[in-house]
């Protein structure tokens, strides 16, 4: 794959970023140009340091559209104004054949073509300087955390440390670390109470993406440190994924590349829905074509297979490109946990091999600990094979781990669910129904484990009620499709149909 182009630009203390299409003051203020100008400037920066004639400026900025030279002229004296670039020094005029534009040799780093974040030193602001080691080791500890999650470019320490007690301007910091995304924190200690502030910044815009805080007692300072830095690392990777979805998706559709693709293709595969699954596959279709290689890619078509697999008619051509593409995410070489947790759940459903998607779940964790993603399909793959204790743990700690938007939450929320209607505890099995159901209201199976916690209490309305909202969002329900999904022993599946049937819910399709 060839290497990304630079899409910032130092010039004569502006910042230029093509890719936002906005130029800046060593201030950080926008400077406004018009869209012609800045077309033609960008042009110049793809460019650098050699002559550019006039007729191919004009066709790179006008197309097959006439202009006048004097419209070329007007935007080289706008780009001169910005830029501040009275002396020419900068822009030059090659008389009567065209502009050069002067670069240093040494320019800004080019931004990875994947999310990429520096953790800058966490600022003490407690009164004894002791306290600094403190700050330092929860840094380090949430760089080196974060650097185990794939596809994500974390600047390493010496890099981050460089701007230790020096005022920040996001963008150009970003800018010269050649990142997207900055985390910046402080440390406040106050007796045995410690506090800790952070947020994600978006390195374009200076834009707060998230922010949190985390408290804690110092009576284990290490201890703390390390619940600290789970508590930060789970939070940050779900808030970087929303931003690179929301990054995506304002890319013009003629510049998508696979990454672009696959990143739209996320907020379909969330919603599970069978119109939402359709739209998604066909965009990672589109992303593996240009990239076969993306794991993660991979990992999200077999699940999304899988989804129309059991909600779209039980067709074996979905069963087979489901258990391809997850033989491909759990490849002997494959590095990535997200992909491999996918692949785990995806087998576990279609072949009830629960043991193997167990180790496989395992190993991806054992990759990232703190992916609040992994440990949600890991809970319910532990749910619907009955390991009770696993399943709990696991759906609890993503939930800790996971901010409460994060649209995945419906999965630990379904485990948690499912434990309890296993074990008869209907009520707490109706909490948990409920915030699946709220979590993904398009998530046609957690409304049939709503429908079975209101039977399982007697509240035989409710659970009618529950049925029509069901049959509301899947017109097609019926008990019999459901138990031929076979996620759970015969038994458990049967007790399940028998309230769904209670409830009013059909058995068979109607002819």
């Amino acid at each position: 794959m060839e290497p990304a182009s630079p899409t910032v630009f130092s010039v004569n203390g502006a910042l230029a970023d093509l890719s936002s299409e906005s130029l800046r003051g060593s201030n950080g203020d926008a400077i406004p140009v018009r869209p012609q100008t800045f077309a033609t400037l960008r042009y110049l920066l793809e460019n650098p340091n050699r002559l550019v004639t006039k007729t191919e400026l004009m066709h790179a900025v006008w197309g097959e559209t006439s202009v006048t030279d004097d419209s070329l002229v007007q935007c080289i004296h706008e780009i001169r104004r910005a830029l501040k670039d009275e002396s020419r020094a900068v822009l030059q005029t090659v008389s009567r054949r065209g502009y050069r534009i002067v670069l240093p040799e040494k320019s800004l780093p080019m931004l990875p073509n994947r999310p990429s974040l520096a953790v800058l030193p966490f600022t003490n602001l407690s009164r004894e300087p002791e306290q600094d080691y403190f700050a330092d080791g929860l840094t380090e500890d949430v760089i080196t955390n974060l650097a185990k999650i794939p596809r994500l470019f974390v600047i390493a320490r010496n890099s981050s440390f460089a701007y230790r007690n020096k005022p920040i301007d996001a963008r150009r910091v970003a800018a010269e670390l050649g990142v997207r995304y900055l985390l910046e924190g402080s440390v406040r200690r106050s007796g045995v109470r410690i506090r800790i502030n952070g947020q994600l910044i978006d390195g374009s815009s200076a834009s707060h993406i998230w922010a949190g805080k985390f408290e804690g007692t110092a009576a284990d300072i290490f201890d703390l440190q390390d619940q600290l830095t789970e508590q930060i690392v789970g939070a940050i990777e779900p808030s970087v994924r929303r931003a690179e979805i929301d990054r995506a998706r304002r890319k013009r559709p003629d510049s998508l590349d696979a990454y672009d693709l696959y990143l739209r293709a996320m907020p379909h595969a969330h919603a599970n829905s069978p119109t939402d699954t359709d739209e998604a596959l066909r965009l990672l279709h589109l992303s593996l074509r240009l990239d076969h290689n993306h794991l993660a890619a991979h990992g999200y078509a077999a699940w999304c297979h899988e989804q129309r697999y059991f909600r779209n008619g039980f067709h074996p051509e979905d069963r087979h490109a489901a258990l391809e593409h997850a033989d491909v995410a759990l490849g002997i070489n494959s590095d990535d946990p997200q992909a491999i947790s996918m692949g785990a759940f995806v087998r576990a459903n279609l072949t009830r091999d629960y043991d193997g998607a167990i180790g496989a779940l395992d190993r991806a964790l054992a990759m990232n600990g703190n992916s609040a993603l992994a440990l949600g399909f890991s809970a319910l793959a532990s749910a619907h094979s009955e390991r009770h204790s696993r399943a709990v743990d696991h759906a609890q700690r993503a939930l800790r781990l996971s901010p409460l938007d994060d649209p995945m939450n419906y999965h630990p929320y379904c485990a948690l669910a499912l434990t309890h209607l296993f074990a008869g505890q209907f009520a707490e099995a109706l909490k948990y129904s409920a915030l699946t159901v709220q979590a993904n209201p398009s998530f046609s199976v957690a409304h049939a484990y709503l429908v079975a916690s209101q039977v399982g209490l007697g509240n035989m309305q409710a659970a009618h009620s529950a049925a029509r909202r069901l049959l509301e969002i899947a017109p097609t329900f019926t008990v019999d499709a459901f138990v031929q999904m076979d996620l759970f022993r015969a038994p458990l599946m049967e007790g399940l149909a028998t309230a769904l049937i209670k409830a009013g819910l059909p058995k068979h399709a109607l002819r």
